[in-house]
Parts: C-alpha cells; sequence; structure tokens
C-alpha cells in the first residue's frame, strides 16, 4: 500500500457524471458531480449527448481533486467505471459524435431483436456471448446507426467509423485520440464478444453487418490502457483501471470469491454473483457475463438486471412532483402500515430479467379512493425490493448456490425502509458498506492494482466496512401474499405494447 497516492475514478453514470479520489485506504478524499440532459426523441428512444457527458464528466474530475486540495503529481491513475452498453458513434479524425448516444434504456432496436429471434440465434448467442436477445446490449445499438445514420455508413466505407461503449468513448477523449480501447467487462455486454475466447465474434458482426475495424481493442480490467493528457491536468496521467458499473460494484464489494453477491440499486437494480473461474449458464433469464480479468485470471458472473429502480424515486419527484427529496418518500411510506392494496410495476422500459419483456410498460394497480401518495410511495420502494426478490430467486436457482447475505450500495441503497423490507422479504441478512461509492471504489482498486498502490486482494479485502446490517423482521411466508400479488400486477403489464 503507497500512502500519500490517490486514484481519480471516474464514475459515469446514466444521470450524472461523477469523480471520486479515493487514497490509499479506500477513504474519500474528493468527490466532483454534475448531471446532464437526459433525452427522450419518442416513446421508447432514451439518448445522451456524448459531447456533454464528456464536458460534465471533465468538470466533476477537476472539481474533486481542487476539493481534495492535491496536486496533479499525487495522482497514482485514473480509473473508468461506466454505465454499460450504452453506445457512441465517432468519427476517429474528427472526434466528433455522428450522432446521439444510444442508452442501454432505450428500446429502439427491438425490430432487430425480433429478427434475430426468427433466425433461431438465441442458443449461439447466450452460448457465445452470455446474453440474451433484447435492445439492452449494445451491438443492436451499433447496427441501428449503421442502418439510420448516412453519415455512419459512409464513414464505415472509409475506415474513420468508430464505435465504443461511453469507457471507450472517454478514453478516446481523455487520450486525445491515442487510445480505442475497452475492457472485457465492457465488452461482453455487447451481444458481439465471444467470452470463451475473449475476442470479437465474427459471426455476431458479420449477422449485423458491423466492421471489426470500428470496434476497440479489448483489454483486462486492470491495466495501463493509455495516458490522460497533460490538457487536463498539466500532466500526463496513466488511465489504468476499467470495468463497467455493475462489474465495478461487485469488485467495489470485495466479492472475491465464488457464491459472494451484491445488489446495486442505482437507475435500476442489478444483482451479481461470482461465479468464478467459469462460466456458469442460467435457465432462469439470467445473463452470464466477465466480471473482470486481472492478468491470466478471468473471473465470471451471474447477472439479473431489473431497469429501472432508483429511476422510479426520481419519477415520483420529477414527473409527479408527490415528493420534493428520496427521504421524503421513506418518510411518507413508514406512515402508512403498507400500501393499502396498491402495486407498482415500474417497467418504464420494459422488463428485464427474469422476464425479458422489451414491450412491457409500467403500471399503478389496486388503486381505489382511498389510495393517497404515502400509499404510492410505498408501492414504488416495495416494487424495488419485489424486483430483486425475482432476481435474487432466479440467481440461486440458476446457480445452484445459496446466497447467504446480500451485500448493497447505490442511491436507493440509502433507504433504510426499502432495505429493511428487502431483507423480509428476502429472509436473508442485508449488509450495507461505510463507503457506498462501491462502483466508483471498484475501479479505484483496479487501478491501484495495476499501478502498484495494491499489491492483492487479501489486501483490497481489508477496505471493506460494514455500516448497516439489516436482519429479517417478519417470520418465513408472511410475505407470500403480497408477492403473489406482485406477480399478478407483472403479469398485467407484461407485452403492452405488443400489438
Amino acid at each position: 500500500m503507497k500512502i500519500g497516492q490517490y486514484i481519480l475514478s471516474l464514475d459515469q453514470g446514466t444521470t450524472s457524471s461523477r469523480a471520486v479520489l479515493f487514497d490509499a485506504m479506500g477513504g474519500i478524499a474528493g468527490m466532483g458531480q454534475r448531471e446532464f440532459t437526459q433525452i427522450y426523441p419518442k416513446p421508447g428512444y432514451v439518448e445522451h449527448d456524448a459531447v456533454e457527458i464528456l464536458q460534465t464528466q471533465l468538470y466533476a474530475m477537476r472539481q474533486a481533486v481542487a476539493e481534495a486540495g492535491i496536486t496533479p503529481a499525487e495522482i497514482a491513475a485514473i480509473s473508468i467505471t461506466n454505465q454499460r452498453e450504452t453506445t457512441v458513434a465517432w468519427d476517429s479524425v474528427t472526434g466528433i459524435p455522428v450522432c446521439n448516444a444510444i442508452v442501454w434504456q432505450c428500446r429502439r432496436t427491438a425490430p432487430t431483436c425480433e429478427w434475430l429471434k426468427a433466425e433461431g440465434l438465441e442458443g449461439y448467442i447466450k452460448e457465445t456471448t452470455g446474453l440474451i436477445i433484447d435492445p439492452y446490449f449494445a451491438g443492436t445499438k451499433m447496427k441501428w446507426i449503421l442502418d439510420n445514420v448516412p453519415r455512419a455508413r459512409e464513414l464505415a466505407a472509409q475506415g474513420r467509423l468508430r464505435f465504443g461503449t461511453i469507457d471507450t468513448w472517454l478514453v478516446f477523449c481523455l487520450t486525445e485520440g491515442a487510445s480505442f480501447v475497452t475492457d472485457v467487462s465492457n465488452a461482453s455486454r455487447t451481444m458481439l464478444f465471444d467470452i470463451h475466447k475473449l475476442c470479437w465474434d465474427p459471426k455476431m458482426l458479420d449477422i449485423l453487418g458491423i466492421p471489426l475495424d470500428t470496434l476497440p481493442t479489448v483489454v483486462d480490467s486492470a491495466e495501463v490502457v493509455g495516458y490522460c493528457a497533460e490538457s487536463v491536468f498539466g500532466r500526463t496521467i496513466p488511465i489504468a483501471g476499467i470495468a463497467g458499473d455493475q462489474h465495478a460494484a461487485l469488485f467495489g464489494q470485495c466479492c472475491f470469491e465464488k457464491g459472494m453477491a451484491k445488489n446495486t440499486y442505482g437507475t435500476g437494480c442489478f444483482v451479481l454473483m461470482n461465479t468464478g473461474e467459469a462460466p456458469v449458464f442460467s435457465d432462469q433469464g439470467l445473463i452470464t457475463t466477465i466480471g473482470w480479468k486481472i492478468g491470466d485470471k478471468v473471473t465470471y458472473a451471474l447477472e439479473g438486471s431489473a431497469f429501472n429502480a432508483g429511476s422510479a424515486i426520481k419519477w415520483l419527484r420529477d414527473e409527479l412532483k408527490l415528493i420534493e427529496n428520496p427521504q421524503e418518500a421513506d418518510r411518507l411510506a413508514e406512515t402508512v402500515p403498507d400500501a393499502g392494496g396498491a402495486v407498482f410495476v415500474p417497467a418504464f422500459t420494459g422488463l428485464g430479467a427474469p422476464y425479458w419483456d422489451m414491450y412491457a410498460r409500467g403500471a399503478l394497480l389496486g388503486v381505489t379512493r382511498g389510495t393517497d401518495k404515502a400509499h404510492i410511495c410505498r408501492a414504488v420502494l416495495e416494487s424495488i425490493a419485489y424486483e430483486s426478490l425475482d432476481l435474487f430467486n432466479a440467481m440461486e436457482a440458476g446457480s445452484g448456490q445459496k446466497i447467504s447475505e446480500l451485500r448493497v450500495d447505490g442511491g436507493a441503497s440509502r433507504s433504510r425502509f426499502l432495505m429493511q423490507y428487502q431483507s423480509d422479504i428476502l429472509h436473508t441478512v442485508v449488509r450495507q458498506p461505510v463507503c457506498l461509492e462501491t462502483t466508483a471504489l471498484g475501479s479505484a482498486m483496479l487501478a491501484g492494482l495495476a499501478v502498484g498502490v495494491w499489491e492483492s486482494l487479501e489486501e483490497l479485502s481489508t477496505i471493506w466496512k460494514l455500516k448497516t446490517e439489516y436482519t429479517p423482521q417478519i417470520a418465513p411466508g408472511a410475505e407470500a401474499a403480497a408477492v403473489k400479488r406482485w406477480h399478478k400486477a407483472v403479469e398485467r403489464c407484461m407485452n403492452w405494447e405488443n400489438d
């Protein structure tokens, strides 16, 4: 451990760009954050301005360093963790995007997914890439850009088009075009990557018509991949750790052993379980993904994703104007003994695991004349716990392993009501660490390993500290009626948009 050195972790999320400066003890020395515009050009379409993402990320980086009061010379490395699957396309010569980034939540490629299914490719895609066919993943987004943005096709013909997830875009920009890379965890989210051979799959590239030269070089999660240009901080700084946000959170929760699991309550809900050095495939609607690669060792994971969780709380605040802040949702939920029969399904952009219904839409059911905003707030918070229950059950069934504890992080994990309710319906201990910035911490740990700030996983394990533990307060079976009502509500909202 090198005391006096810092890792600047860039945490580029779905709604904001953040930067967290960690010291060698895993403590937070400084933070920066700036939200950016959410673009909804059509129902089911979600976009971001990639240039705005870069600008807000640069702002957050400088804010974090300024808050810490350190000099750039004390930064040992920069790490990147990012919203996954969100896809950027740009001109390699000018560095200018050809269109807005297509966000992971976007449903526009549903017709392409239907075509892939009709071609009988579900089995091949699952066996090769670990994924199911869904608009969630980046590959069909790339095809959509090639098919619908004339400039993209022209640049591809000239060998100038570049595709990347947000990690690739940031590294390209920060290195002023010197590095065009992605790590294995992000590559495994494209539906184009062979998770066994660790390379882009020629068959999938051919099927979707994506030229190989448009895709980045795939690198380890912990290695120096380039240098942040002098123009940013006045000196070059190595970029040494990259991981998709959920993989980084699994690493930041120190889930280094097979069978350890975490749930991140962010914009969506993401349960990941470390499955060790071999991929585990599930028939429970889970996906198989690469957790990280360090040296010659690849760690795989099973993942269950619910697309909307914290976004449902933001919906209460921003669209319905029922609350002024997330804490008010907690307070209101605790004023009523239950949701009064109301059930909310947050399928704003379809349903993820274990349902994988891209045509589902959100629903508030069981409403009576007596339903008030406290009941609605409670129903929304309960829905996040129910989504996680579905993922948790699928994880145990798919892996054949009992999860003895669940480590939690993400913004919505600050809700004491939600965490207690989660423990109650899971009948499992829920453990929240002192540092909830586990996504940023995980990528910082990977970078620190690459540059020698930390020497081993055993050393990193000492950083994790327990803050709050939630234990079940209800008897097993007491939640059965409520869970049954939840599944009834999910059934009502499925296939809503498919005529």
